[in-house]
């Protein structure tokens, strides 16, 4: 065999295994809660080339209109404790307003988009989060991700539409469940990692995971196991970091590319890593 034909042949096999780049990014609350942030994080997503999936959390607006009509809400550890009248509050705000507002907001900027909640052709199964013995705590109607239907997702990626997921999951008996968006993205990510070189970006308020929480110039450049374990000890991450940096961690041991954590005002410097907080496993 040639010289000429051995590079043919091998730039033949890395077009066949090379894999097509993906996005998935995750816009926390606050973002939402910012009707500015989000018109210009939606500006910046548009600009994004390729495909891209975007979950979004759900903001203050369930817990205010779940105060409006009178409805107590519970937090642990960051977390929303789901009772019955609380899961019809967060489905109606995070599938209906909110996941709709994006999607027009996207289509406005010129990026095709459709919204999805976990129940919708069946894209997230999950099941009822047990009461932690350990913590006495009952979450109610909080679910955990059991899987992700790959292939309700390829047809539309192959499209160039971006889809744009609500944190509402179901467990295929006809219960709707509230899921941490962190922990969707994560599961998402994961999932696509067999056909897709992803990236999963987790953006919010911060420029990153900050050594001094007072400090936003305080950005960690790289976060890998050892030094997490340390953060923790020293007590310099705390409730709201810790569950996003485990999901993070848990999605580049499951085959995912790149997770970087930043500010959802830099995306388009996060998709290109030059800026946030990078997070490796070694």
């Amino acid at each position: 065999m040639s010289i000429q034909q051995q590079i043919h042949d091998s730039e033949a096999v890395k077009n066949i295994t090379a894999k097509e780049a993906l996005f998935v990014i995750k816009i926390g609350g606050n973002i939402i809660d910012d009707a500015t942030k989000l018109q210009n994080f939606l500006h910046h997503f548009s600009e994004i080339p390729g495909k891209k999936i975007l979950i979004h959390g759900g903001g203050k607006l369930a817990t205010q209109l779940a105060k409006d009509l009178g409805i107590e809400q519970e937090m642990v550890e960051g977390r929303r404790i789901t009772d019955a009248a609380t899961l019809k509050i967060v489905t109606m705000v995070y599938a209906g307003y909110i996941n709709k507002n994006i999607v027009a907001q996207l289509q406005s900027n010129g990026s095709n988009a459709i919204g999805f909640t976990g129940a919708d052709a069946n894209l997230i199964r999950a099941h009822k989060r047990l009461p932690s013995a350990s913590k006495g705590i009952d979450y109610g109607f909080v679910g955990d991700v059991d899987e992700v239907n790959t292939a309700a997702i390829e047809p539309l990626l192959s499209q160039n539409i971006s889809i744009v997921i609500a944190p509402i999951t179901h467990d295929g008996k006809g219960q709707l469940l509230n899921t941490n968006a962190d922990t969707i993205a994560q599961s998402i990510a994961t999932a696509m990692g067999s056909k897709y070189d992803v990236s999963l970006l987790y953006c919010f308020e911060k420029n990153g995971v900050l050594l001094d929480a007072n400090d936003d110039n305080s950005v960690i450049a790289t976060i890998n196991p050892s030094y997490f374990i340390k953060l923790k000890e020293e007590q310099l991450i705390f409730a709201g970091m810790i569950p996003k940096l485990e999901n993070a961690f848990a999605a580049l041991e499951k085959g995912v590319g790149k997770v970087i954590i930043g500010k959802a005002e830099s995306i388009l410097d996060l998709v290109k890593a030059k800026a946030g907080t990078t997070i490796q496993i070694n």
